[in-house]
């Protein structure tokens, strides 16, 4: 039996992205890896799951590397349900998602189809690890992410992740060494939406949603503060959504 640990390995962008095969590599260097990813992009699907159309999930060959792949035609949050069930003969002892093609940062963790297949995995008890790079760009450098990439993964293996608990790690964009990594908290910010009204040539009228980030935290203490500062964030993140400190303010209510 293979000593080296057994690595569940997807993303949002698509198994072809170059993140994911950045990320396919760096695995590759620590443990067995299997693959399960969508057959094409699935970003801000968040936690969605597919339950009304069939799905596809087929065995292919992309690279030259010794992992097993699968391709589904489903949400990130389906690959990982997928994988568990029809791929893998046991529980992997880690499933790493990304590396995301920009920012999974503060509320950006809510519709984030990579954080939501790290999620999935923690639900099914599996450790798990959403990698992401605040540059959305195709062409995106990952060459320089290698060194923490593999030590936080490797810090998992080694000591676990607190039960019901999935770590968010975002790398910020910038051409400097990064400064460190840091355990933060998530920021509090939203998105201002717009939604941009167009006319089809046909004369239809449809709309192209549009918008910014808005930071309101000035703590520096959180996710945003380290990124725009040179360091890593971790933030670990837990999937029971209970608001205990809720509890005992609404027990005073007349129900």
């Amino acid at each position: 039996m293979s000593k080296r640990p057994l690595i569940l390995v997807t993303n949002d962008d698509g198994i072809t992205a170059p993140g994911i095969r950045k990320l396919i590599q760096l695995m590759n260097s620590i443990g067995d890896v299997v693959v399960a990813a969508p057959d094409s992009p699935q970003s801000g699907m968040g936690h969605a799951i597919t339950v009304d159309a069939t799905l596809t999930f087929n065995k292919v060959k992309i690279d030259d590397g010794p992992q097993t792949e699968y391709q589904c035609s489903g949400t990130p949050a389906d690959c990982v349900k997928m994988a568990v069930r029809l791929a893998l003969d046991r529980k992997p002892d880690l499933c790493v998602s990304g590396i995301n093609h920009g920012s999974n940062s503060s509320v950006n963790v809510i519709y984030s189809g990579t954080m939501s297949a790290a999620v999935e995995a923690g639900v099914e008890g599996i450790p798990a690890i959403g990698f992401s790079l605040c540059d959305y760009s195709l062409d995106a450098n990952f060459e320089h992410l290698d060194e923490e990439i593999l030590s936080i993964t490797k810090n998992v293996l080694e000591n676990g992740i607190p039960e019901g608990v999935v770590l968010n790690v975002n790398f910020p964009k910038t051409e400097n060494k990064f400064k460190g990594i840091k355990i933060c908290r998530q920021a509090k910010g939203n998105w201002e939406e717009t939604f941009d009204k167009r006319e089809s040539p046909t004369g239809k009228e449809y709309y192209w949603l549009s918008g910014k980030f808005v930071n309101h935290d000035k703590g520096e203490d959180t996710d945003e503060w380290a990124l725009e500062n040179d360091y890593v964030s971790i933030v670990p993140v837990q999937y029971d959504l209970t608001a205990y400190h809720a509890i005992q303010n609404l027990n005073s209510w007349d129900l």
